[in-house]
């Protein structure tokens, strides 16, 4: 979570959420990193986890990441739970949980899903008041 939490700090200085994210394959090995990008590039898909899982993918040489772990800043939304799901991790460490928007298990839990044909392992709250007070910092100062 230290390293997602590096990540996360450094979005702001392109107007970007503080989310960070990073990808440790089976081995323990960091093998993907990214943090909110959308402002910085102009891509509405520039979330955290997809950089990471697209960076740890490249990697891999392969689109499934069977074994791995996505560790995160911030419970990570729809787009990203599915994106999780189908690039076949097998974990998500999720920092602060996002009730209104998040989809691993506080306002829905795609990850979970059981008409699904891969579910993911959650476990949350890992370093919390540290990922929440990064966003919460940077929206008061957004204020």
């Amino acid at each position: 979570m230290g390293l997602a939490l590096e990540e996360a700090a450094l979005a702001p200085s392109t107007g970007d959420v503080p989310v960070g994210a990073v990808v440790v394959d089976r081995a323990g090995q960091v093998v993907g990193r990214g943090r909110n990008e959308r402002e910085a590039i102009q891509d509405p898909t520039a979330h955290a986890e997809l950089l990471a899982l697209r960076r740890a993918a490249t990697a891999a040489g392969s689109w499934r990441l069977d074994g791995a772990t996505l560790v995160v800043t911030l419970e990570p939304c729809a787009m990203c739970a599915g994106a999780i799901v189908l690039s076949r991790v097998c974990r998500v460490v999720v920092g602060a949980w996002d009730p209104k928007a998040g989809a691993t298990g506080s306002s829905r839990d795609i990850v979970r899903d059981s008409r699904l044909n891969h579910r993911v392992e959650v476990v949350g709250g890992v370093r919390e008041a540290e990922a929440a007070r990064l966003l919460t910092d940077f929206f008061v100062a957004r204020r």
